[in-house]
């Protein structure tokens, strides 16, 4: 009897299994890897490596000249500039785009480069939190050892103050980026506007707009001579 029981029950955990396999889900997979986002991830390298080189180098350079107070403050900016990049990082990622549409439409400062932001957001959110937010990390953690190293070079236990300094700044830069991520959230339409607002001040797009008009005024002149000839 036990064993017929169990036969049952398995035979019925196998009908439904395959029920479940046959139902459809509701969740569209993608198509796959696409070249461009091979290319962007090429591109993200390079520009990576770049950076990280120029900052190191010209942060390296600094830290010799500069007391060892001010490096302390250094790298606290630079810590704090980390956590900027990674707010706005996860805001482009949790904005509407649609009240920048509108914002556009009354031709409110910034909106134009907000919308943009957001049709980028998986670029944009990877440079702001990984490009940026991993050179600030690396750049941070190196300049706490340089400090170190200048300050307590004669002492016994610079291997120890090197490892504490070192879990300080990566306590202090992941608490932040923790501690910021519902702000990016929860005032992500904010953020990207403000984000939008800043690269409003760069000519970005500018020299566009110009050329088109340009060329518009230049065949709109040739136009009227070839209309005033003919006449």
């Amino acid at each position: 009897m036990d064993k017929d029981k169990s036969e049952k029950r398995y035979f019925k955990l196998l009908d439904k299994y395959r029920r479940l396999t046959k139902e459809s889900i509701p969740v569209k997979r993608s198509s796959g890897i696409e070249k461009k986002h091979i290319l962007w991830g090429f591109f993200i390298t390079l520009v990576s490596f770049s950076l990280s080189i120029l900052i190191l180098f010209a942060s390296t350079s600094i830290f010799r000249v500069i007391s060892a107070p001010m490096a302390a403050l250094v790298v606290l900016g630079i810590i704090l500039i980390g956590i900027m990049f990674d707010i706005v990082g996860i805001a482009v990622t949790a904005a509407d785009e649609t009240p920048f549409h509108s914002m556009a439409s009354k031709k409110i400062k910034g909106a134009r480069q907000s919308i943009m932001l957001l049709r980028n957001a998986s670029r944009v959110s990877s440079f702001c939190n990984d490009v940026v937010g991993d050179i600030c990390g690396v750049v941070s953690g190196a300049a706490g050892t340089a400090i170190v190293y200048r300050v307590f070079a004669d002492s016994a236990n610079v291997s120890v103050i090197e490892v504490l300094v070192g879990a300080f700044i990566a306590a202090v830069t992941v608490g932040g980026k923790g501690f910021t991520k519902n702000i990016g959230m929860n005032n992500a339409d904010y953020i990207v506007y403000i984000a939008g607002r800043m690269l409003s001040v760069l000519p970005i797009g500018k020299n566009g707009k110009k050329s088109k008009k340009c060329r518009k005024n230049g065949n709109g002149n040739g136009n009227g001579k070839q209309k005033s000839n003919n006449h």
